[in-house]
């Protein structure tokens, strides 16, 4: 009996785990960290490509807010909603209402040839993105949010070095980078 409850109650408080959009074949390492559960941000690196993923409903619908007013683009209550519950995601700005609109199947297909997050230097929505998602985990958490990189080991090197040369550019000097082990 208390064997079926537990798997009754894990099943029902487990959260689906969202599907990955880009497909990173990580590197191998020996070195052991956990990832944090929370007041983190992970860029997903591959394809030329980068994702972004935010941890947190609270904090996904902060920057969202944030997002909307630096971009002026108004979303709906349920856009808002929708979005808290969204993982990675890679789209401009210009095309994030159309995205969050899409229900999850719509969403994984259209995820799998998506531009990712413009992150040049004349459109750099990554940079915002970074900066508006940090300031909500300081205004909400008062705490600073980590970095993660989850990129594909044979991705081009100039790729990972701009975006290194993002975070540098907000001061974020320490971050960590997602591999497999061995």
């Amino acid at each position: 009996d208390v064997s079926f409850l537990l798997l009754t109650f894990f099943i029902l408080t487990a959260t689906a785990r969202q599907p990955d959009p880009l497909e990173v074949t990580t590197p191998t390492s020996t070195y052991k960290f956990k990832v944090p559960d929370k007041d983190i941000a992970i860029l997903s690196i591959g394809k030329g490509k980068v994702f972004y993923e935010i941890v947190g409903q609270d904090i996904r619908k902060a920057t969202l807010d944030k997002m909307g007013e630096r971009y002026k683009i108004k979303f709906t209550p349920e856009q808002r909603e929708r979005f808290g519950v969204i993982g990675a995601f890679g789209v401009p700005m210009a095309s994030l209402p159309g995205f969050i609109d899409m229900d999850g199947e719509q969403r994984t297909k259209f995820l799998k040839n998506a531009t990712g997050i413009p992150a040049d230097s004349t459109d750099n929505q990554l940079s915002e993105w970074l900066l508006q998602s940090r300031n909500a985990v300081a205004e909400l958490h008062q705490a600073q949010m980590r970095v993660t990189i989850r990129g594909d080991g044979a991705e081009e090197y100039p790729v990972v070095k701009k975006i290194v040369e993002i975070l540098q550019k907000q001061k974020i000097n320490k971050f960590s980078l997602i591999t497999s082990t061995e």
